[in-house]
């Protein structure tokens, strides 16, 4: 119900063409030209103007559906402040609420609280949209839903961890100008080339001041990372007919961070909220956000402000709608009459956030192209990040990605912003960067890595003081099935080669990184089991088998006589289709016969009379599962337990009936 009501109210607000400017009572409204290209930026302006009235901005054709549509949005009532205000106590409460059980490991008593904060706020009389507060209410809940796992289903010790937005930190601030500052600035922009407008006022010459000072660790890292995208992005926006000069919004934004998140959930270099992301083709799911991706969101946002353009014909009014939307910048212009960002700043009819963010802007841009003035003679663009790309159509680990050409998981996640996790995503294709000039060597090691194991395997370089029997101990793996991978014939390994390690699904001795099944298989639990040996059994971490059933910590099961568990799975694998069985119902006994494992030849259940097949029995050694054995074999786990009266937990000595897959 949540994703429906989601998309729902998604649809409506993520059009690409932001909605046109409604018409003010003294003045004609500004329109949405259809993306057209920008029109010529007007030229740098030294001295601010008289306000601008609404009524002088040419007015272009609405088609009639937009001129409806722009009447009915002007005849809604602005909701009252107490009634929105007691609309967001209520869903900010239930929403709360849904945090609270998630992270208690109730994930059904989530979903529903989460549903009700959505409810809530779409099944209200008020509109949404008319009030930017309850906009970014939904927005910001939205936002935050999405990136929580509610089906349980992922490990978040691998998840990505963001960064906080510098604008978060510089729109909270109100810096006085120095007026030796604003002066010695008021001179430089007289020289200064830029194909966005520039304007000295004491709120620019504050930020200069500001970003020269205590905010001058902040400028420079910014003015650093910018290297690494300054050439592609200033690439694209030439492409999309907007000022290059617009790079500094995002220097301004995010410092130029793709991993950047600000306290209302915008997210990337230039800080898209999701809803607007999803308008401009920037897609999210459990494993990629396109809005951490630096190429792709540099193209929305070009797109984006080009769009804000067309519709205000000002790019101090484009910039500011960007920044709070243009839903409130129309409002403010409605209001007053008046379609001049000076003019709205001087009659604070903008949220305060807004009225910062284009004097920020401004300075950056100032300071950027006059880096002597200001002392930042020293500091240098870090290089430009280049790579390798190849397109994959299957999950990989970064770690095995990493080991297959020699770099750090560090390097891989750098080149790879998007990724919100350590792996691939499951389904689909990937443009995955590499290290420049590593693609080949890549190509050739992941190759003699399984397709369907390419989340779990690993690369280990061998070191001189290595032996099968230390990799053995070093992963929880037998020494035959190392040899068996790499094959080898004898013991002893040569320094700084490559040496497969098949760890079996859902098992690592670093990190839980598995995908795992998303119904439910029910465990009865029996004497003597623990939350430990369960999840050796199942082949997961102990860490989900307490996620999923709510445990706090510790090993005892005590008082539990029924776990919920969902099977990992490979993404080829038969097991992922395969129905498990519940085993809270009576179990026929394992075979446990102490006999060594021999083979016989028996006749397969189904088979013609005279088909024979090999079955063996395999005795279980200790650090064994279902899962390795059923690795080992080529079957699956639900063959394993179908012929052994569905057997669960395992026990060293006991004997296993395998009938290997044809």
């Amino acid at each position: 119900m949540l994703a429906g009501l989601v998309l729902a109210i998604s649809s409506c607000q993520t059009a690409k063409r932001p909605a046109p400017l409604l018409p003010a009572k003294t003045a004609p409204a500004l329109t949405t030209a259809a993306k057209a290209p920008a029109p010529p930026p007007p030229p740098s302006r030294q001295a601010q103007p008289s306000p601008t009235p609404a009524a002088t901005v040419k007015q272009a054709h609405v088609p009639a559906e937009t001129a409806a549509e722009a009447k009915a949005q002007s005849a809604a009532p602005v909701p009252e402040t107490d009634a929105v205000d007691d609309l967001l106590t209520r869903v900010e409460k239930q929403y709360q609420a849904g945090l609270d059980a998630f992270h208690s490991g109730h994930n059904d008593i989530a979903k529903q609280n989460f549903d009700s904060a959505i409810n809530t706020l779409l099944g209200s009389n008020l509109d949404i949209r008319s009030d930017d507060r309850l906009e970014k209410e939904f927005e910001r809940i939205v936002e935050g839903i999405d990136h929580l796992d509610l089906g349980g289903l992922v490990s978040d010790s691998d998840a990505q961890k963001s960064e906080p937005a510098p604008i978060d930190e510089s729109n909270g601030l109100t810096p006085s100008a120095d007026p030796k500052v604003k002066a010695k600035a008021q001179a430089e922009i007289k020289s200064t080339h830029s194909d966005l407008p520039l304007m000295m006022t004491d709120q620019v010459a504050g930020f200069i001041s500001h970003f020269s000072t205590s905010g001058r660790g902040t400028f420079e890292r910014a003015f650093a990372r910018s290297g690494r995208y300054h050439d592609m992005m200033v690439k694209i926006l030439k492409e999309e007919g907007v000022p290059q000069d617009l790079i500094y919004l995002a220097q301004a934004e995010s410092g130029f961070h793709p991993l950047a998140v600000s306290r209302v959930g915008a997210r990337g270099i230039w800080q898209f909220m999701g809803s607007r992301a999803r308008g401009y083709g920037l897609h999210k799911n459990l494993w990629v956000d396109d809005r951490q991706d630096p190429e792709k969101s540099t193209r929305a946002a070009a797109r984006h402000l080009r769009d804000l353009y067309a519709q205000f014909g000002d790019w101090y009014l484009a910039m500011a709608a960007y920044n709070s939307g243009p839903g409130t910048v129309q409002a403010a212009v409605r209001r007053t009459g008046y379609a001049d960002f000076w003019e709205l700043y001087r009659r604070n009819v903008l949220p305060k956030e807004t009225r910062n963010y284009v004097p920020i802007i401004l300075a950056v841009t100032i300071m950027t192209k006059n880096l002597s003035q200001y002392g930042f003679d020293d500091v240098s663009m870090d290089e430009p990040a280049v790579y390798d790309s190849v397109t994959i159509s299957y999950p990989v680990d970064l770690r095995l990605v990493a080991e297959c050409v020699d770099a750090t998981q560090a390097q891989l996640q750098e080149l790879n912003p998007s990724l919100l996790r350590l792996t691939t995503p499951r389904e689909g294709t990937f443009e995955l960067h590499l290290p420049a000039g590593t693609k080949g060597q890549y190509q050739n090691a992941i190759a003699a890595i399984p397709r369907d194991m390419r989340l779990w395997w690993r690369y280990h370089k061998v070191q001189p003081s290595d032996t099968l029997a230390s990799l053995s101990r070093s992963y929880h793996m037998p020494a035959k099935s190392i040899a068996t991978a790499n094959h080898l014939d004898g013991m002893e390994l040569e320094a700084g080669a490559k040496v497969i390690i098949p760890v079996p699904v859902g098992k690592h001795p670093f990190s839980d990184n598995a995908t795992y099944a998303r119904r439910i298989t029910r465990y009865k639990v029996r004497r003597g089991d623990t939350v430990e040996t369960v999840a050796d059994n199942f082949g997961v971490s102990a860490q989900m088998v307490r996620r999923w059933n709510g445990l706090r910590g510790g090993d005892s099961l005590r008082g539990r006589r029924v776990l919920a568990l969902h099977l990992p799975v490979s993404p080829s694998s038969e097991v992922a289709s395969a129905k498990p069985t519940s085993s809270a119902h009576t179990r026929k006994p394992a075979l446990t016969s102490a006999k060594a494992s021999t083979v016989k030849p028996a006749t397969l259940p189904g088979g013609d009379s005279g088909e024979q097949a090999t079955v063996v029995r395999h005795k279980v050694k200790s650090g064994e599962t279902l899962y390795s054995i059923a690795n080992t074999y080529k079957t699956t786990v639900a063959a394993l337990k179908r012929d052994n009266g569905n057997v669960a937990v395992l026990r060293p000595g006991m004997i296993l009936v395998v009938q290997p897959s044809q």
